[in-house]
């Protein structure tokens, strides 16, 4: 089978390390794989290398002084759409923008909706709605999210789970990469870590809060931010965080995006992952966690709970944030460490392959041109 997989991003963000992942398993089972996405600023790559037997088309994104969000959503569309020639089977989108640049070209695309968001920007609006509603078929990564979608437009999409990559983080935790692990610490002493920048939906004012609760009991851990690569402006969000930082006395570590060969070590050497996001579709970054035996307290959503069940704490509010949290530092939560590595291990790129090749099978109307 012929497949096109498409991304809006060459950045570490979920969709984006779904994408890369899902084309390989599907290259290793034999199809003809292509990833198409855009290149913003002088990107010409994505953030790691990508199996050589996936062909990876990168369309150019000139950096523009002075655009906004919408603007620059638009030409997100015109210019991937103007790029795009894919002569595949099946072509499918894994967020919004690619998805509306097939469907502007006239391509019959599948859609992974990964979660659902409320955007005020006009042009975000549009192309939030139109990448759910015209699609010839739909997927996504949770039950949760595939009824939040029902609900909300009248359609429900199939649910075909993410992977996980459970060797490379497990493997992090090994005694083999101590002398990784050793190296963050040494930088970083001993820490709470968040993983995907600060934004209002990774609800990281929540989670400062939340810290200032447990810093006095535990003075000599850190608060620790990594990622974070985005198309939308959240420069107000981050003047309030830094604002309420300076106001609670909080200097947290903001590392940015970080390496995807230290990534696992990062969160190996972890005491314990905040996962405090306000709305997700699987959760990708504490399942890995998990996978490297690191203990989670996840804000308590549907999905979270559909997903993970008893492999991590739960806690919604700040201080209830604060008081899962400080039981980790203590030693005195219960968590099944076996338990999480086991349920990682369980989701396998090779079983979405599987999934997907059979969803593939059956979607209404074939992309091939």
């Amino acid at each position: 089978m012929r497949i096109a997989q498409l991304t809006y991003s060459t950045k570490p963000r979920g969709g984006v390390v779904h994408t890369l992942a899902l084309a390989e398993a599907l290259a290793t089972r034999g199809h003809e794989v292509e990833v198409w996405t855009l290149g913003r600023g002088d990107d010409t790559a994505f953030f790691r290398p990508v199996d050589p037997r996936v062909r990876v088309r990168v369309v150019p994104f000139p950096s523009l002084d002075g655009e906004g969000v919408g603007q620059r959503i638009e030409r997100s569309i015109e210019l991937m759409a103007a790029a795009l020639d894919a002569d595949a089977d099946i072509v499918h989108a894994q967020d919004c923008i690619s998805a509306n640049a097939a469907l502007r070209r006239g391509i019959p695309v599948v859609r992974t909706i990964h979660h659902l968001d409320t955007f005020t920007t006009p042009q975000l609006v549009a192309c939030h709605d139109r990448a759910v509603i015209e699609p010839v078929a739909r997927l996504c990564v949770s039950r949760a999210v595939s009824r939040e979608v029902e609900q909300a437009y009248g359609v429900r999409p199939e649910v075909i789970a993410n992977g996980v990559d459970a060797e490379r983080f497990g493997g992090a935790s090994e005694p083999s990469a101590a002398g990784a692990r050793e190296r963050w610490r040494t930088q970083l002493g001993d820490y709470v870590l968040a993983l995907g920048g600060i934004e209002p939906r990774k609800g990281s004012i929540d989670l400062l809060d939340a810290f200032a609760l447990v810093r006095d009991a535990h003075p000599d851990v850190r608060l620790v931010f990594g990622g974070g690569e985005t198309l939308f402006d959240y420069r107000e969000y981050r003047e309030r965080f830094e604002a309420r930082a300076v106001e609670l006395g909080i200097h947290p570590t903001v590392l940015g995006p970080v390496d995807d060969d230290a990534l696992p070590a990062l969160v190996a050497a972890a005491r314990v992952l905040a996962f405090v996001s306000t709305k997700e579709g699987f959760g990708l970054a504490a399942m890995e966690a998990l996978a490297a035996s690191t203990p989670v307290v996840a804000r308590d959503l549907p999905v979270i709970r559909e997903v993970f069940g008893d492999a991590v704490l739960y806690a919604s509010t700040p201080a209830e944030i604060a008081a899962r949290l400080d039981e980790v530092l203590r030693g005195a939560a219960q968590t099944d460490t076996a338990g999480g590595v086991a349920l990682a291990r369980a989701h396998t790129w090779d079983r979405a392959a599987r999934a997907h090749e059979e969803f593939y099978a059956h979607v209404p109307q074939r992309t091939a041109r």
